[in-house]
């Protein structure tokens, strides 16, 4: 059980990690043409934390949670 409780606090870890990274992004696009340069790390960043995100959710689920 503790390993569950781990797992669903990684996810919501993830989860808020992936949201501000979103919204980083949005607020990026919404900026543009200023700081344009910035765009390609932020994505990267953004997909990293995305994918790690669905890998969580997904040992979460195969954890019975």
């Amino acid at each position: 059980m503790d390993d569950l409780e781990t797992l669903k606090a990684r996810v919501k870890q993830l989860n808020a990690r992936a949201t501000t990274l979103k919204m980083n992004l949005h607020d990026l696009s919404e900026e543009l043409p200023n700081g344009w340069e910035n765009i390609p790390d932020l994505a990267a960043q953004a997909f990293d934390a995305y994918r790690s995100l669905a890998e969580a959710r997904r040992a979460l689920t195969q954890a019975g949670g």
